[in-house]
């Protein structure tokens, strides 16, 4: 009987055990999960999580931020008498909240024990004493949860998601004591900042991409940073990547000792085309091929998720300035050539090349619509003679080492790409920066392509 109840409360909590509340300008959802450990996970999509040890278990509080109000985001943001009353408005909300799931969670999983305990007992007067026994264990699953509660767990919160890269969007979390009204001010300031994160991400161009967009994520010139490889995951799983291209230089210098930073791509779950940058070797192209869908390209094509790629590598190894010559250009610009004579051969016209080196780019123009290059460090965007979209990415690895010689630290650089299921035209693309080593900072900036347009966005 004790089994059934419990099974019942399960089965409850898993259909009722949930609601939708306004909190400050947000629509959130508040859900309840039967969970080991118990911890309150507050998610803000796209961005990420962020999970709070608030009590131990045997349930989780899930709570997502769904839809931003807009309006009310407005009327808070342009009248400081609201962000000062914010706090309260915020706890008020929370409260009640929370004061709805609890009973619509108890109703639900006394009404599943005693459905449960009437199929398997056949009997009323045991189905009375399964939602009895439910009673009990929901009022011990309560009291575990209000004894542990711990108001002061926004000091350490364990973010997720690229919210890892930006921890200041709650402030200063080690100054967070467990005091209400500390705790109170520290849920204004983060509903005060994710309001004017979204209230930005509001006036971003009006392109929504559906279930049919194919997602692609330009990365380039990593140069052996670690760091990129969270940044890249975190993307692939927030914006739901379909396939990553890489245009080059992911090592400084193309040693052996190098090879083993080609691991990771193998772990990132979805294809990885790439080309050799001028300080990539070969062994480290090689060594790249070996990755699970890792795809190289040197004048070739390859269809990935249904679009057609096709690049060529950098045809000059030049890891430090004493290897690089001046007359390197001309050879650059003949790599362009050579992949737009072999391009005119290849069983589907491409979709969008790939190349080092924006000189390369030349050659390619009116072969397809989209080039993307990296190589520079730094983004730019421009169109090629015949509608052909050249877009040139920043460094994703910050420069590596280089990258913190400046006396501001190289910034992350990476942009998702949307391309139409049909054409595989790009529709928009969204440019993701990230401070450089020791700043936290992340913005997001999107860009729709108008087809008709014939210059820079």
């Amino acid at each position: 009987m004790m089994l059934v109840a419990l099974v019942g409360i399960v089965l409850g909590v898993l259909l009722g055990g949930h609601t939708t509340h306004k909190v400050g300008p947000f629509e959130s959802s508040f859900i309840l999960t039967p969970a080991f450990q118990g911890d309150t996970v507050v998610g803000i999509p796209p961005l990420g999580a962020l999970t709070l040890d608030s009590h131990d278990g045997p349930v989780r509080l899930n709570v997502t931020l769904d839809r931003l109000r807009q309006a009310d985001a407005r009327r808070l943001l342009d009248k400081p008498a609201g962000l000062k009353d914010i706090g309260d408005q915020a706890a008020h909300d929370v409260r009640g909240a929370l004061l709805t799931l609890a009973l619509r969670t108890s109703l639900a999983a006394l009404l599943g024990a005693l459905a449960l305990g009437l199929l398997v007992f056949r009997s009323l007067r045991r189905a009375l004493l399964t939602g009895a026994m439910s009673l009990v264990l929901l009022g011990a699953t309560g009291g575990v949860a209000a004894l542990t509660w711990d108001p002061a767990a926004l000091r350490e919160p364990t973010y997720s998601g690229l919210l890892t890269n930006a921890p200041a969007l709650i402030g200063n979390a080690r100054d967070i004591t467990a005091r209400f009204d500390i705790y109170r001010r520290e849920l204004a300031s983060l509903v005060t900042n994710v309001s004017r994160l979204y209230a930005a991400a509001s006036t971003l161009s009006a392109y929504q991409p559906d279930s049919a967009t194919i997602r692609v994520l330009h990365v380039s010139d990593l140069h052996l940073n670690p760091s990129a490889w969270g940044v890249i995951n975190s993307i692939v799983k927030q914006f739901k990547i379909d396939v990553i291209v890489d245009t080059g230089d992911l090592t400084d210098h193309g040693s052996a000792a190098e090879t083993g930073f080609a691991d990771e791509i193998g772990k990132l779950g979805v294809p990885y085309v790439t080309i050799r940058g001028n300080h990539d070797s070969a062994q480290i192209m090689a060594a790249v091929a070996r990755q699970r869908d890792a795809v190289v390209l040197d004048g070739t094509e390859h269809e990935v998720a249904g679009v057609a790629f096709a690049g060529i590598g950098d045809p000059r190894f030049t890891p430090d300035k004493d290897t690089r010559e001046a007359k390197s250009d001309d050879s650059v610009v003949a790599a362009g050539e050579a992949l737009a004579a072999d391009a005119r051969g290849f069983p589907r016209t491409p979709d969008v090349f790939l190349v080092h080196d924006p000189k390369t780019a030349g050659p390619l123009a009116g072969l397809a619509p989209l080039v993307l290059a990296g190589h520079l460090h730094k983004r730019s965007v421009r169109h090629l003679d015949g509608a052909t979209l050249l877009l040139v990415q920043g460094s994703t690895g910050g420069a590596g080492l280089r990258g913190v010689e400046k006396e501001r630290p190289t910034p992350l650089e990476c942009s998702v790409l949307y391309l139409d299921a049909d054409s595989h035209h790009l529709r928009a693309y969204d440019n993701i920066t990230l401070g450089g080593l020791g700043e936290s900072t992340v913005t997001i900036d999107r860009t729709v392509v108008d087809p008709t347009e014939r210059s820079t966005p």
